[in-house]
């Protein structure tokens, strides 16, 4: 039987022509009509366009512009989109977020709504593998038949980086669930269900950036005392990645970590019929951390365009090839830090073994590493 070798097509970010046709979003467009999109969606389904709202002060995000594209070649077709994700802060709080980062009804053409619901914990269990068993894969992405995951692609302290994979794992799963708390949710892969945050009291300074950020208000300083809700902290880390004198660790395992993301994609990806996801990743404003902070540093990379496919896997791996090796921008995180061009930019960013998040998903099934780069001419 010959190898599997999965097509994913690619619009390169620089413009030689003044035309419309060769902006990147004249090339979204092009790339839209290049996949296909009535092999994968009919007339008057819903489809869920999965994306990241950002955070106040975190605004490089997917931009509104670009999803409208989405809309607008969904309903072109008599589909029916909207725009999601599941709950970061409180729910009405993200809402508001995501109008200042310009994702709205007005702006993208197609109602945004809460995966999981304004509490967050709206969400159904779904099998996801032997290391996380089940997890709370939000109910509004369980329901629905089919999805474009626009996914912005990023480094990630974490994850080493965030792209498609991630976008699922993390942003199609809840924080909690409303009886096993974030034992069933994101905290789970964060900490395989068991870390807790350590307070060193000899480094604290006390400058309370980590209350400051914590989304769910869990942490606390009483008489210069370190305290947190254990049951409704939900592991997301970023308390730890704000300490500057590196006061807060949250104890971590990072290949059950990347393999329990693939996972999580798997479970989220299970609730589909095949063939009724495709997947879209803009390599745009490559920041070095997640949108889900407070601010968004410079590019660290120049932008390289964008890729979309129906396989998870591919796309990944082309992502990562696509920047490989290329020069770090002046005055950029990479640059402070002494990467070269022709390093590993992210694994010198975050030195996280990134790669096993693909090697996982493709061997669970999710896709294959192995593709074919079709070019916009």
């Amino acid at each position: 039987m010959a190898e599997r070798i999965a097509d994913v097509y690619f619009a390169p970010a620089r413009v030689k022509k003044w035309k419309y046709s060769e902006s990147l979003p004249g090339k979204l467009e092009r790339l839209l009509k290049k996949i296909g999109l009535p092999r994968y969606f009919e007339k008057d389904e819903w489809v869920a366009i999965k994306t990241h709202f950002g955070s106040e002060g975190a605004h490089r995000v997917v931009r509104p512009v670009f999803l409208r594209k989405v809309v607008e070649a969904l309903r072109s077709i008599g589909a029916k989109p909207f725009i999601t994700d599941t709950v970061r802060i409180k729910g009405l709080d993200y809402l508001e977020v995501a109008n200042q980062n310009g994702i709205n009804h007005l702006s993208c053409g197609a109602p945004v709504v809460l995966a999981d619901g304004l509490y967050g914990n709206d969400n159904i269990m779904v099998k996801a593998g032997e290391i996380l068993g089940e997890i709370a894969v939000a109910s509004v992405i369980y329901d629905v038949p089919a999805m474009v995951v626009c996914s912005h692609f990023k480094g990630h302290i974490n994850a080493g980086f965030g792209g498609a994979i991630k976008n699922l794992a993390m942003g199609a799963v809840s924080g909690s669930h409303r009886h096993c708390g974030w034992r069933c949710g994101r905290g789970a892969m964060h900490t395989i269900g068991e870390g807790m945050l350590v307070w060193d009291r000899e480094k604290c300074v006390l400058c309370l950036q980590c209350e400051e950020i914590c989304p769910l208000e869990c942490i606390e300083f009483k008489g210069g005392e370190f305290t947190y809700n254990d049951e409704r902290c939900w592991r997301c880390g970023r308390c730890t990645r704000v300490c500057p004198e590196g006061a807060l660790v949250l104890p971590a395992d990072d290949e059950l970590f990347m393999r329990s993301l693939a996972e999580a994609a798997m479970a989220v990806l299970s609730t589909f019929k095949p063939g009724k996801v495709i997947y879209i990743n803009f390599l745009t404003e490559i920041q070095p951390e997640c949108d889900c902070m407070p601010a968004a540093d410079v590019a660290v990379v120049q932008d390289q365009g964008i890729l979309i496919s129906d396989d998870i896997v591919a796309i990944e791996q082309a992502s990562l090839d696509l920047i490989m090796g290329k020069a770090p921008l002046p005055e950029s995180l990479a640059e402070e830090m002494g990467i070269k061009q022709g390093d590993d930019i992210l694994m010198g960013l975050n030195r996280k073994p990134y790669l096993l998040q693909i090697e996982e998903a493709e061997r669970l099934g999710l896709g294959v590493r192995k593709y074919n780069l079709i070019t916009l001419s």
